[in-house]
């Protein structure tokens, strides 16, 4: 790697830290629910998702062919979280420390796989998390920032022009809010960072 690749590469990608110990707010069906259940850790939602917990909601949904339909009960039946941090309600107002992580929505692929194995592979961004969205055509990536230097929103956007320049990809622009809602599914082949499961 060049000097300037280097150097882009600690801009954009932080040091882990103790990511394996970061909290963000965990809430409880139906989205209407702006108040936290818990806090939760990335390992938490790991084991969450792999289980078979949530897999009931995923199948049935993924039966589901009318939009609307599916959106409904998307929104009243998945748990979600806010992965950037922990909050009194969900909303950026209330939040009450960042976590350090941020999510970010690919939606709609049309090979969810082929995209997943080139952000396992990305040259700039180590994956913290990532799982197979709900509906089964898209990727909840989850990767770490650092707003001691920039805040999220200006992170998001920087990381959106780059998912953009490399993958040709538009991401979904909410992910710039800090109290974004990530819906929790079943997806038995989630990975996790190894340095977050075995610290």
């Amino acid at each position: 790697m060049n000097t300037t690749n280097q150097q882009t590469r600690q801009q954009l990608s932080p040091p882990l830290g103790d990511l394996a110990n970061c909290l963000f707010s965990f809430f409880k069906a139906p989205i209407t629910n702006t108040t936290p259940h818990s806090t939760a850790t990335l390992r938490k939602i790991y084991n969450a998702i792999r289980g078979n917990y949530y897999q009931k909601q995923t199948e049935h949904l993924r039966t589901l062919t009318d939009p609307k339909q599916a959106r409904q009960y998307k929104t009243t039946h998945f748990d979600y979280c806010t992965f950037s941090g922990t909050f009194t309600s969900r909303s950026d107002k209330a939040l009450l420390k960042h976590s350090g992580l941020l999510c970010i929505d690919f939606d709609h692929l049309p090979d969810p796989s082929e995209l997943k194995i080139r952000l396992l592979t990305d040259e700039y961004f180590d994956t913290q998390l990532l799982f197979r969205s709900p509906s089964g055509d898209g990727l909840k990536w989850i990767i770490s920032i650092d707003t001691d230097t920039t805040p999220h929103a200006a992170y998001f956007a920087a990381v959106a022009n780059y998912i953009r320049q490399t993958y040709g990809i538009t991401v979904d622009k909410s992910g710039r809010d800090t109290s974004r809602a990530c819906f929790l599914p079943h997806d038995p082949q989630a990975y996790i960072s190894p340095f977050i499961l075995h610290p």
